[in-house]
């Protein structure tokens, strides 16, 4: 291999290139900071602002700010709120910390109530000063979030990068960088040690600079901060040859992905024992997330029972008075993981004609369907009694609708007609979700609405988020008020 002379002439750099990057991780620990000030100065500006009567002075309440505002920095970062990915994205960057914020705040109410402080803290105070740091750490990071992405497209965060191979990993290397521009990356150029005459000009339209010698002179001349090795992974003594001269070097050497893994180039990689491994399916809505979605489903299902249980003793009263046969209807349904459970529905049909298997999904002016029936049905009323398979752990109240086994669209089992339908089984069911408020709701007479349905629930399980749960259940509202696609 010849790499004891430059290949090509030694490119004149422009001022872009020859800049050290700021590291994106400076302006993350000015975030973790200017957050925890934000957290720390509601609390202090509302315990000094007069607007209570604070019983026991002061001091304890800054006490509480101290802690909540520490607490919130530690919960912050278990929740990810400064992880890359938050950084750059307004609604990832609400939601965690909103999710960090509003865990602070449960910390703080068990830690008085097992203390028996908390009789002591003004509960206006207290509710003021998580409204306030809530919408304060939502404004903050909009304008950090706004910072940064133009930062970043100014180059600030940049780090240059120099590509060593030219074949067709570093092709698809390059155009993966590329193709991503959240990346804080400059490719300076791409080197290799073949004869000139095999080399092209460029590659993915960044220039070929030269060979190995060449790139280690770049990177004295502190022109370059990182190199990326693009190689076969079969051509295993070209490769150490290469990373044993640039070991010598004080930059960051990196081994690109072999071929085959940019097929999976968005799964993470982990470390398992010393060796890395990459995800390539993960269960979703896991950890930390399933956590708060459990509690978000158990804490609503009993504030929502505790208000509208009259409404669903009325409508007991008028199901049992309009037909002879029992209250609730139980159904099995596949749900999380396929598993199947036992749906609870006020029963809205004729006793005589309800089916359990080879079900036949209800149809306008459906036969079956009793008087007190097409009310509850087109009110949604029916799938009141869900709220306790919620309770049991069978359901979540957001989630991708639960069907039985036999439920069939143009004739075809939903299986048949969609071979990965299972992947909704990712998730627990829910009494609504994200393809019922967009339209996809009723009748899955055909194909097409079958595949509309199960688009809309993988878009969910991707990207769930407790606002976006909560924007699912306001719109539900709408949807049954409007009363459309519901027999």
């Amino acid at each position: 291999m010849n790499s004891e002379r430059p290949l090509l002439p030694h490119p004149v750099q422009d001022a872009a290139a020859s800049r050290k990057g700021v590291p994106l991780g400076m302006a993350v620990t000015l975030g973790r900071v200017v957050e925890f000030m934000v957290v720390a100065g509601c609390g202090f500006l509302l315990t000094y602002s007069g607007l209570w009567d604070l019983g026991q002075g002061p001091a304890l309440y800054g006490r509480v700010v101290l802690l909540g505002a520490t607490a919130f920095a530690l919960l912050g970062e278990s929740v990810g709120a400064y992880d890359l990915d938050a950084q750059f994205s307004v609604r990832k960057g609400w939601n965690r910390v909103s999710v960090a914020w509003i865990l602070s705040a449960l910390f703080l109410v068990t830690l008085g109530y097992l203390l028996k402080e908390s009789e002591g803290i003004s509960r206006a105070w207290a509710l003021s000063w998580l409204g306030l740091g809530g919408v304060s750490l939502c404004v903050a990071r909009a304008i950090g979030i706004i910072g940064v992405r133009r930062l970043k497209t100014r180059g600030t965060f940049n780090e240059r990068v120099a590509i060593f191979g030219t074949g067709q990993q570093a092709l698809r290397f390059a155009q993966y960088v590329q193709s991503h521009d959240r990346l804080t990356i400059s490719l300076v150029g791409m080197f290799d040690d073949r004869s000139p005459e095999r080399l092209p000009v460029d590659v993915a339209g960044v220039p070929v600079l030269g060979n190995l010698t060449s790139l280690i002179e770049m990177i004295r001349d502190g022109l370059i901060d990182q190199v990326v090795v693009a190689l076969p992974w079969a051509a295993e003594r070209r490769l150490q040859e290469v990373v044993t001269r640039l070991a010598l070097t004080p930059v960051k050497v990196r081994l690109a992905p072999d071929l085959v893994a940019f097929t999976y180039a968005r799964r993470p990689v982990v470390i398992l024992g010393d060796v890395p491994v990459m995800t390539l399916f993960d269960r979703p809505i896991s950890g930390m997330a399933a956590v708060m979605k459990n509690l978000e489903d158990k804490l609503l299902t009993v504030a929502i029972l505790a208000v509208i249980w009259p409404i669903m003793l009325l409508v007991a009263l008028a199901i049992k008075l309009d037909s002879p046969g029992p209250v609730l209807f139980r159904q099995p349904r596949e749900g999380f993981n396929n598993r199947t459970f036992n749906c609870f529905k006020f029963r809205s049909m004729y006793h005589n004609r309800l089916e359990y298997k080879n079900i036949k999904q209800a149809t306008r002016d459906d036969p079956r369907v009793t008087r007190v029936g097409r009310i509850l049905r087109s009110t949604s009323l029916d799938e009141l009694p869900q709220l306790f398979n919620v309770l049991l752990g069978d359901m979540s109240l957001v989630g991708p609708r639960p069907h039985a086994p036999s439920t069939r669209a143009g004739g075809r089992l939903f299986s048949d007609v969609v071979q990965s339908y299972a992947a909704r089984h990712k998730v627990k069911p829910g009494l609504t979700g994200w393809a019922q408020v967009c339209g996809w709701r009723g009748e899955t007479d055909t194909e097409e609405k079958l595949i509309k349905r199960f688009e809309h629930d993988l878009y969910y399980i991707e990207n769930w988020s407790i606002l976006l749960d909560f924007y699912i259940m306001i719109r539900t509202v709408g949807v049954v008020v409007m009363r459309k696609n519901a027999f």
